[in-house]
């Protein structure tokens, strides 16, 4: 935590925003979406797993409230970024790494099934 330990706390909490935000999209990709904003991003998610619960809905809560965290940060929006901000918003990105490497997981093993004609 290079960034962290130097007390850049703005801008590891815009690096940690960005981990969500790709995993996001890298999950939306696999089903064949893509979108142009983050906003479209977020939303497309919330649509495409948050809502049916393919995905624990609170996943989309995190990505919601990173991209609030990460504009205090990157635009100077209120005081910055605190440290138990940034603490919880690491936390979020690695709970949500692993949600989604273990979602994608499971749907590449359910495609290559013996018997799957996919």
């Amino acid at each position: 935590m290079l960034l962290t330990d130097q007390d850049y706390l703005d801008f590891a909490a815009s690096r940690a925003y960005y981990a969500l935000f790709y995993v996001a999209e890298a999950l939306l990709l696999a089903e064949g979406l893509s979108f142009s904003s983050h906003a479209a991003v977020i939303a497309g998610f919330g649509r495409t797993f948050a809502k049916p619960q393919r995905l624990d809905p609170r996943f989309h809560r995190y990505l919601i409230d990173a991209q609030d965290i990460r504009n205090l940060g990157d635009y100077g929006v209120g005081t910055g970024v605190s440290r138990a901000q940034l603490n919880e918003l690491l936390s979020w990105s690695e709970e949500f790494l692993s949600a989604a490497t273990a979602f994608l997981d499971e749907a590449a093993s359910q495609r290559s099934q013996p018997g799957d004609r996919t």
